[in-house]
């Protein structure tokens, strides 16, 4: 099974390409959707659409983990948020990809073992956990974790599922 999973976000989604399992996940890539601030929304949107169509089309996963929208006080960034996560839910759908959501506090807790994780924590963790070379970027780290979130569930489903007869 191939994996994309992301961290939404307007200006820097996070993305995470995987294989493998919760006890052997691979990388095979993983980054940043960059919008600078001078960008307007619609744009950044549009950007977010067709790169997430270029990683789909090179990598064809099969199945999307993203990270639900945390709980913010101001209207506007959750309204922010909640584009750049329909887009993203919008090209995943039209691909045909299964897709899973996961609350922020799990993805913590699943990259560190605290849902109350810094994005340091989280950075470090996946490094580690990855075996990568580089600190990844904050939102490519969560999107990591998202990830791996995803294969420790699917893991833990197929261990606990009854067999049938």
């Amino acid at each position: 099974m191939r994996l994309l999973a992301l961290d939404p976000s307007l200006r820097a989604t996070g993305y995470a390409i995987l294989e493998g399992t919760a006890d052997k996940p691979v990388v095979v890539a993983s980054g940043t959707i960059q919008n600078p601030p001078s960008r307007p929304a619609p744009a950044c949107l549009l950007e977010i659409h067709d790169r997430l169509q270029e990683l789909i089309a090179r990598h064809a996963p099969q199945e999307l983990a993203i990270e639900l929208i945390i709980y913010v006080q101001n209207t506007r960034t959750a309204i922010v948020l909640g584009g750049a996560r329909g887009i993203a839910l919008l090209v995943a759908a039209r691909a045909g990809l299964t897709v899973h959501e996961y609350p922020p506090k799990l993805v913590k807790k699943a990259a560190t073992g605290k849902g109350g994780a810094r994005k340091e924590q989280v950075t470090f963790m996946t490094r580690a956990l990855f075996g990568l070379l580089h600190n990844p970027k904050p939102d490519e780290a969560d999107a990591l974790a998202v990830g791996l979130t995803h294969l420790r569930r699917t893991a833990f489903s197929a261990r606990t599922v009854p067999a049938v007869s």
